[in-house]
């Protein structure tokens, strides 16, 4: 087990190489000059001379090779240091990352949460009552859930809830250490418009899993032992049945970090989306660069936890 678990921590290098190639030129690739922006200003009206921009790209290092460009973004990286913000001066972009980045965290994280307690019951009653009112009212919930999209979710929601209970999103943030219960009431409707969808797909996955297990030799031989149905369903046929249902969710939960951003708009969360949304305008290369490195790091440590996890879910899994 630890020869396979320092295997995957090697295997991160490159793909983290690979994923900051990416980032990096595509952001050159995109049209926009941040020097420009930053002079000419949001409305774009601003008026300078050309050796104030050539002064400008000199200051944020634009023009400079592109691989030294490169080179040099990615030599502080592996030292945790992303660079400034171009648009926020003294501000590095680690800060702003750092800031925005737990809120992200915890929407996705109650998201995946409340999807868990919403799909489980719902595909294994599916699966234990085949064709019975209850299987097909699952059935009907899971197929609209995957067929809406979250952001329409998202702006009914928003819509439903100030015309019934004149409720709006609130402007101000507080964090869950805080101020837990304002906390809560603010990311709750957020967290459920982002989960509905990924619940539908769970529940499918959990019923689908649940009608192939229970036709196991095993699952007989449980019930002619005298045990009785609760047990034979959770204790043995749900552990095994799990293990596609936390394929399904180590990645729902990497889907979710970039999922998160309509809905933090929409919602007017104050998470990456914004962020990120904010910085790909303005061409705050720094800030988006950092982002993406972040969620590959989220990315790759969720794959390795479910990889791990399914040994201890069923022991035949062996990492050696």
């Amino acid at each position: 087990m630890g020869q396979y678990i320092i295997r995957r921590l090697l295997l991160f290098i490159p793909t983290l190489l690979l994923v900051s190639l990416i980032v990096f030129f595509v952001m050159r690739i995109v049209p926009g000059d941040p020097a420009l922006i930053i002079l000419s200003g949001t409305t774009g009206d601003g008026e300078f001379t050309p050796e104030q921009l050539a002064l400008k790209r000199a200051d944020l290092g634009t023009d400079r090779h592109i691989f030294y460009q490169y080179w040099k973004w990615i030599s502080g990286v592996a030292m945790f240091d992303f660079g400034n913000s171009y648009w926020h001066a003294g501000i590095t972009a680690l800060d702003e990352i750092k800031e925005r980045f737990p809120v992200t965290l915890q929407l996705a994280a109650m998201a995946i949460v409340m999807s868990f307690i919403l799909a489980i019951p719902i595909g294994v009653m599916g699966a234990v009552a085949i064709d019975s009112p209850i299987d097909i009212a699952g059935k009907v919930f899971t197929i609209t859930g995957v067929a809406l999209p979250t952001f329409w979710i998202a702006i009914l929601m928003v819509y439903f809830l100030a015309r019934v209970f004149d409720w709006l999103p609130p402007l101000f943030y507080e964090k869950p250490w805080h101020e837990p219960w304002t906390n809560m009431k603010q990311m709750f409707f957020p967290a459920l418009a982002l989960c509905l969808q990924n619940c539908a797909f769970q529940a499918r996955v959990t019923r689908s899993a649940m009608l192939e297990v229970l036709q196991e030799d095993y699952i007989r031989t449980a019930r002619a032992k005298g045990l009785s149905e609760r047990i034979v369903l959770f204790r043995h046929a749900l552990k095994c049945a799990f293990l596609p249902v936390i394929t399904v969710s180590g990645w729902q939960f990497s889907r979710l970090l970039g999922g998160a951003i309509l809905v933090e708009i929409i919602f007017v969360v104050p998470g990456i989306g914004i962020l990120l949304v904010e910085a790909v305008q303005l061409r705050d290369y720094n800030i988006v660069q950092g982002l993406v490195m972040l969620a590959a790091v989220v990315v790759l440590a969720i794959n390795l936890m479910v990889d791990l996890f399914y040994g201890w879910l069923n022991p035949r899994v062996r990492y050696s």
